[in-house]
């Protein structure tokens, strides 16, 4: 089975373990054919709390670990200035 994976920016480190990550997607406007930006926000496991807000990370999807949260941080691809 492929695991979804995603790559977004940190947008909320507030937690302990937990970061929100958005991730933008490009798609045609259904009738008028334009691109839009849609953005999907994910709360995802950080076990070493590693990241802060700004950080572009890829995350990937697991089993549920808590009510909302069943996305886990893979990796950091690049740190906030």
């Amino acid at each position: 089975m492929a695991l979804k994976e995603r790559v977004g920016t940190v947008v909320s480190d507030k937690m302990d373990k937990t970061v929100v990550v958005a991730v933008q997607r490009l798609t045609p406007h259904a009738l008028y054919g334009r691109v839009q930006r849609r953005t999907a926000r994910y709360k995802a496991h950080d076990e070493q709390n590693d990241c802060h807000q700004g950080d572009r990370v890829r995350i990937e999807e697991c089993r549920p670990l808590s009510r909302d949260k069943c996305w886990r941080v893979v990796g950091v691809l690049e740190r906030a200035r």
